[in-house]
């Protein structure tokens, strides 16, 4: 980093050392309309502190990621005063910030994920793009110089990125190898916070669109995908709109809980333990019609493999074994952690995509991979 870059980043440890007081985000009443809502499994993960508590978890996580793709997590360590300000946070990320200075603060590729992606970066449909910002800051947070609100808060989103990469992942991944039978370490291993890796936060927020917007998107924020990385870690919060693809396919909305985690598995997942956890399909709509102008704050944590990791499946897992390996890619033609995530990121939402033999699906080729994308 430049000089004044180090002393911005020592200076922020500095003031978070001494919890200045961002301004307090209000999150609004959840709906109270009656939506058709997944049903998710509730994944205590308090109970991996003991070998006995991982291997019932294991068995309970194994399920709910085969059978539905998503499940909440709670009793993770975050409390609800902390939760609470983390979204304020979050919030100075975008309220606090000028424009000019999130225009400098932007980021320089969209292959590494750091800095301020704006509103209408996205193709969505009919001329339509998206009316999405967010803001990605590596778990190494002092790679790169933060703008000026949120400096003193650096110390607190260290601390949040290490919660949970370590407290929040960590026990995850160890869940998932032992479904797989394999040491629990393997894939943690795989995913070490002080590797070089594109793990990292993210606060995003969605704003309300117009009516034109809406009709010519069929009311469709984020269309449907799966997530290009390992596991991801969003903070529960109350403004509907996240929906999750069913095995009987249909789109059903996830319930928000307080001070709870929903947790999905990602494309390298999927790679990594040959399709035994699939990547899960999801998707952001239009909140329900009493949350029809509001803005949607969210917080999340992207976990990725080490960037030179090549993504290839776990041949050794007995489970695999019995099971079969449902490969993505030819044995030997598996890209690394770097290569796949450079390539989804960078043509997301910028090409033009073909349309699939399902109805309502359009695809693109990545890597030899065929990469859904729902409407």
């Amino acid at each position: 980093m430049f000089i004044y870059d180090f002393f911005a980043y020592l200076l922020g440890l500095l003031w978070g050392a001494s919890r200045p007081t961002p301004p307090a985000y209000t999150p609004p009443a959840p709906t109270e309309e009656k939506l058709e809502y997944a049903d998710l499994a509730i994944i205590d993960l308090s109970k991996a502190a003991t070998a006995e508590g991982r291997k019932a978890l294991a068995e309970e996580v194994s399920e709910a990621l085969r059978s539905r793709g998503f499940f909440y997590v709670v009793n993770h360590g975050y409390t609800q005063e902390q939760n609470h300000r983390i979204f304020s946070i979050a919030d100075v990320t975008f309220e606090e910030v000028s424009e000019r200075e999130k225009r400098r603060y932007s980021g320089k590729s969209q292959a590494v994920y750091e800095g301020y992606k704006p509103k209408q970066t996205w193709k969505l449909a009919s001329g339509v793009r998206d009316q999405i910002e967010h803001y990605n800051i590596n778990h190494d947070i002092s790679r790169t110089e933060h703008p000026a609100p949120l400096r003193p808060y650096l110390k607190e989103i260290d601390d949040f990125a290490r919660h949970c990469h370590f407290n929040v992942l960590y026990p995850i991944l160890r869940l998932l190898a032992l479904g797989l039978d394999l040491p629990e370490e393997t894939l943690v291993g795989e995913h070490k916070f002080e590797e070089e890796s594109e793990s990292s936060v993210r606060f995003m927020k969605y704003h309300p669109r117009t009516d034109y917007e809406e009709l010519k998107t069929k009311n469709v924020w984020l269309k449907g995908h799966t997530d290009i990385g390992s596991i991801t870690i969003l903070w529960s919060q109350p403004v509907g709109g996240l929906q999750i693809l069913s095995p009987d396919g249909q789109w059903r909305w996830v319930r928000h809980i307080d001070n709870a985690l929903v947790i999905n598995a990602g494309d390298v997942m999927e790679f990594l333990c040959g399709g035994y956890y699939p990547s899960t399909r999801h998707r952001v709509v239009l909140p329900p019609g009493d949350q029809r102008n509001i803005a949607r704050l969210g917080v999340f944590y992207f976990a990725m493999a080490n960037d030179k990791l090549k993504l290839s499946p776990h041949e050794e897992s007995k489970v695999l074994q019995k099971l079969g390996i449902k490969r993505l890619c030819p044995p030997g033609q598996e890209p690394t952690m770097e290569e796949w995530r450079t390539r989804r990121t960078t043509t997301y939402g910028a090409v033009d995509l073909t349309q699939g033999k399902e109805k309502n699906v359009e695809e693109e080729i990545v890597h030899g991979v065929v990469v859904k994308h729902y409407n």
